[in-house]
């Protein structure tokens, strides 16, 4: 911070004006000065002295929160011999502030917790904390708040503490468990019905249980669990305590999912929560939606945590499928969400059932899906009074995806036709509301594609009466019979006499602005899946094409009319796609052509993404079958459009959005024709490097590396690439050699890894270019940013294989740098999904030259931090040696793998 030390009175002048500033850039100051503050050495002696002088909520909340901070990500800073005195000061602290602010009392316990994890000399921490206040009622608050938060920071990701030690912590804290237990109980017997005090001893539990170091035979005998059950069974009990008793409650649960090994207390659990039934519905009939809600979650924990014993034996023991029934019950609440929270059950036990495929099994399960189905249908039902179509984006809407992705999940069970079937006959039969034939449609649009289409007459007559629903019924069951028939399109590919009524069908929907974009959809799914009988209608899509913006679609669905029109087309004849083709992109070349001949201006009208993005749908997805020799029909339309596309590049170079969709239109067009864009190399090339040197937009890397993969092998492209190369690498360097450069420009280190990737194997990359790229690679293995990081190893790993010459003499200079990295970047800077990508990398260098690569990684291991700064072991001597052997002798790539994750949790 410079200046030095700021007075108390400047800083508590700056969190005054943070908290009370009227005006908002006063506020922005204040507090970006405070955060400076916070990342000094000053900030440590600042926030004890404002704790001290206890002014008042606000500066002792900043002083409080920002010694928190500090101990979990600067705690390297204070010398080992301070340690003992930062903790007394924090017990004061508490002590003396436990009066003024749970949230402060929150904060300085949390100081205090991370404190214990990372100062080995505090042994004993649980023991010492309630020898010292246990015996003070005043000092209960607080004692309870340091044993709630301890327990949860174990596993805390802003403190890295390492294996070792966390290991050493759950050993200290399971042996220190019962005490805690047993403070909790005499809390409780002491306090009485003090229901703040209730409220923290069960949180606390909860917090033990999650940690998983609660023994369960003496936990299965203690009276916490009677008080608990007998909270949640009063209908009498306040919200906030329901709400404690039975987050308390599922965390119990969840702690003994290893049923076998927790048979006692599991035993009480399970029959605990049985007596809850008649309590979930007292809630019902109060309407008290909250605890409801608390009941369902703790039934539904209840099956997840019993759910291979359901599986296993159904009905005997702790298998019994009144679990199951009360899962039901929740499914009639009226309420959806109620439901919504057993979802992952429903989802979990489809899943175990599948994998076991058991005819038997499945029958005695099949009679609760036909009952949760029923529900589910029942609860997707819109209100009788709801106006237009079904809302996608709202609560509701999701809920109603989330069911559609369930009623997939567990539809074998029942089986589809059946299903299917019998939510027709319920149409047919019945006259039901228009709100129950619309949830009907539903779920049958769910479970069409899993109906085997051939030779089935229910699914035939179902499309035939859909396409007959006449104009006049409400318009959200047009809206699902739509969607009902985009789902029935292998039906329609099956029997093509129903194509021309399906097609009338949804012309009419596509007319009607809110039913245009289902429509267009459904005409999509039809296009994909009925190529070649569509064929014959391709005029009739062009017209549609044309008009494209006559129609009120969203541009999702008109990019998906485009490319189900692409589809088709790609399945004419090879003599007429070239002039279809160009009929396609007429509508999107004009406009693109208008937008140029216009002034600059900043509406909208002038952006012309739309019909990038509509191009290149249409390269993308016109890929027909060219015989080798034989001339590619979209060769000469992508040669007509070229000078629009590079125009509009030319025109909007300094916006990266605009500039990425031309090159992802160029993409698709140069993929479309393969080697048949030969023509547009030079001047595309050439204008990507003249633009790239005045603005470094990565996609012109990725761009290259498309036209390397194309081109690469062509004797004649050769050289002109070579250029590009060196053209598009050299502002690249300058650009990632800037402070900070890899880390604010991760999609340019994405792209210059995927071009230097795709330009090793065809050996287009100097000697001289290179050596820059690996150093570039060695700096670049610290960023944690996925797909760039993805990038940087595939270009480690296969240039190993790829340029054994040149990576010798790269390697001989740089191959100890680049272990040491990769190491420390694995302990430090990468998350573990990574991993498999660097141990790929380490595994090539191995490979390569094994006595050296074990040379490097001794040093490299040598190198790593021993200690912590609290004094704790993070890794020792004997795991040292067992990784390196672990590396070293390893046979295939996996076990490097194996050996690095392990490794790694030492130091996370």
């Amino acid at each position: 911070m410079e200046g030095g030390k700021p007075s108390l009175a400047l800083v508590y002048q700056a969190v005054q004006a943070l908290y009370h500033d009227p005006d908002p850039a006063g506020k922005e100051r204040a507090s970006v000065w405070l955060g400076e503050l916070q990342r000094s050495m000053y900030a440590w002696e600042i926030s004890d002295q404002l704790l001290q002088l206890k002014q008042d909520v606000e500066s002792c909340y900043f002083a409080a929160q920002t010694m928190k901070m500090k101990i979990q990500t600067s705690f390297y800073e204070l010398p080992a011999d301070t340690h003992v005195s930062l903790r007394d000061s924090l017990l004061s602290h508490i002590e003396n502030l436990k009066d003024l602010s749970p949230i402060i009392v929150t904060q300085l316990a949390l100081a205090i917790a991370d404190l214990a994890l990372q100062m080995a000399s505090w042994k004993g921490c649980v023991h010492t904390l309630i020898e010292k206040y246990s015996n003070e009622v005043t000092s209960m608050t607080f004692l309870i708040e340091i044993l709630t938060v301890l327990p949860e920071e174990v596993h805390s990701r802003s403190l890295r503490i390492g294996a070792n030690r966390r290991t050493e912590i759950i050993e200290d804290l399971a042996y220190y468990s019962s005490t805690v237990i047993t403070l909790l109980l005499s809390c409780v017997e002491k306090t009485g019905s003090d229901e703040k005090m209730l409220i923290k001893v069960f949180r606390c539990l909860g917090s033990w249980f999650n940690l998983g170091v609660l023994d369960s035979n003496f936990m299965a005998n203690n009276q916490l669990l009677i008080v608990l059950f007998q909270v949640l069974q009063r209908d009498e009990t306040s919200t906030n305590l329901h709400e404690a008793a039975s987050d308390s409650v599922c965390s119990a649960l969840y702690a003994i999912e290893n049923v076998d090994a927790n048979v006692a207390l599991a035993m009480q659990l399970f029959q605990g929560v049985l007596t809850l039934e008649t309590a979930y519905h007292m809630a019902v009939a109060r309407e008290d939606l909250d605890k409801v809600l608390n009941y369902c979650r703790i039934f539904t924990e209840l099956c997840e945590t019993f759910l291979e014993t359901i599986v296993r034996s159904p009905g005997q023991g702790m298998g019994d499928l009144r679990t199951l029934e009360l899962l039901l019950i929740c499914a009639g609440h009226p309420q959806y969400e109620v439901v919504e929270i057993s979802f992952n059950f429903w989802y979990r036990l489809g899943e175990h059932l599948y994998k076991t495929n058991d005819a038997v099994l499945h029958s005695i399960f099949r009679p609760y899906i036909q009952r949760l189905l029923h529900g589910l249908a029942r609860h997707c039902q819109l209100d009788p009074d709801h106006e237009g179509i079904p809302e996608d984006t709202d609560d509701f809407g999701e809920f109603r995806m989330r069911v559609s992705d369930l009623v997939k999940d567990v539809i074998f069970l029942v089986g589809s036709m059946e299903c299917f079937s019998q939510l027709y006959s319920t149409l047919k039969e019945g006259n039901p509301p228009w709100e129950v034939t619309e949830a009907v449609l539903f779920i049958m649009a769910a479970i069409a594609k899993s109906v085997d289409p051939d030779n089935n007459p229910t699914l035939t007559e179902v499309l035939e009466q859909v396409v007959l629903l006449p104009q006049t019924v409400h318009i959200a069951v047009r809206y699902t019979s739509i969607e009902l028939v985009g789902e029935m399109s292998e039906v329609v590919d099956r029997n093509p006499r129903f194509l021309d009524p399906v097609l009338n069908y949804l012309m009419k929907g596509l007319r009607e602005k809110p039913l245009a974009s289902v429509a267009a959809k459904a005409i999509h799914n039809i296009c994909s899946v009925c190529r070649d009988h569509m064929a014959q209608h391709f005029q009739g899509l062009l017209d549609i094409a044309r008009a494209l913006d006559s129609f009120a679609l969203s541009t999702e669905a008109a990019v998906g009319l485009l490319k189900g029109t692409a589809l088709v087309l790609a399945r004419l004849p090879l003599e007429k796609i070239a002039e279809c083709l160009s009929d396609l992109c007429a509508v999107q070349v004009l406009a693109l052509k208008k937008l140029l001949s216009q002034e600059p201006s900043n509406g909208k009208s002038s952006d012309p993404t739309v019909w990038l993005d509509r191009l290149a749908v249409i390269f993308r997805h016109t890929n027909p079958i060219v015989e080798n020799g034989q001339t590619h029909p979209c060769q000469k339309v992508i040669q007509e459009i070229w000078p629009v596309l590079s125009e509009t590049l030319n025109k909007h170079q300094a916006d990266n959005r605009i500039v990425e969709r031309c090159c992802r239109c160029l993409r698709f067009a140069v993929r479309c024709v393969g080697k048949g864009s030969a023509s547009l190399l030079q001047p595309l090339v050439t204008q990507m490097v003249s633009v790239y040197q005045v603005y470094p937009h990565s996609c012109f890397l990725y761009l290259g590396s498309i036209l390397v993969d194309e081109y690469g092998m062509e004797e004649g492209c050769r050289q002109g690439l070579l250029d590009m190369l060196q053209a598009l690498c050299m502002p690249t360097f300058q650009l990632l050699e800037q402070p900070n450069g890899l880390r604010n420009h991760p999609d340019t280190v994405d792209d210059l890894f995927r071009l230097a990737t795709s330009a090793s194997p065809v050996t287009l990359l100097s000697s001289q270019i290179i050596i820059h790229i690996i150093q570039c690679a060695i700096a670049a293995t610290t960023l944690d940013h996925r797909d760039a990081n993805c990038s940087v190893m595939k270009f480690h790993e296969d240039d190993f294989e790829l340029r054994k010459q040149l990576i010798a003499q790269a390697m001989g200079q740089h191959g100890q740098q680049l272990v040491t990295q990769l190491i420390h970047t694995c302990c430090f800077c990468l998350p573990p999904y990574t991993l498999p990508d660097v141990a790929e990398v380490v595994w090539e260098i191995m490979l390569f030259d094994r006595p050296t690569f074990c040379r490097w990684l001794e040093n490299a291991l040598k190198g790593l931090p021993k200690e912590t700064a609290g004094g704790a072991v993070t890794v020792t001597h004997k795991q040292l040696t067992d990784f390196h052997k672990q590396v070293t002798s390893a046979e295939e790539c996996k076990q490097v793998c194996w050996a690095i994750r392990e490794f790694t949790r030492l130091f996370r």
